[in-house]
């Protein structure tokens, strides 16, 4: 079974963080904060404008992207913990 958003929702799975901090001490997991990168997972075919046209969304699967702390609503599917968003949450994109 696959999960496919609707209009401009995005869904990421959020990227594990580094659990050493700059000066070599190593965080728990309980004081770790949510990751803000994450990495596209799928997209929505994009927002329907007022003229009936459709806006395409400007990330693509793959992509690795900087998200909102709080951004998004939680969900797990097949095992994974994963995150629906409006692509008006995205920040930014990371390239190289």
């Amino acid at each position: 079974m696959k999960l496919r958003p609707l209009h401009d929702r995005v869904i990421v799975k959020r990227l594990e963080e580094e659990k050493k901090s700059a000066g070599g001490i190593l965080i728990p997991d309980s004081a770790a904060e949510k990751p803000l990168t994450a990495q596209v997972v799928a997209v929505g075919t994009g927002k329907r404008t007022e003229d009936g046209k459709v806006h395409a969304v400007d990330v693509k699967v793959g992509d690795k992207i900087l998200i909102g702390k709080y951004a998004g609503t939680e969900v797990k599917f097949g095992g994974e913990e994963l995150v629906v968003l409006r692509e008006d949450d995205i920040m930014a994109v990371f390239s190289k």
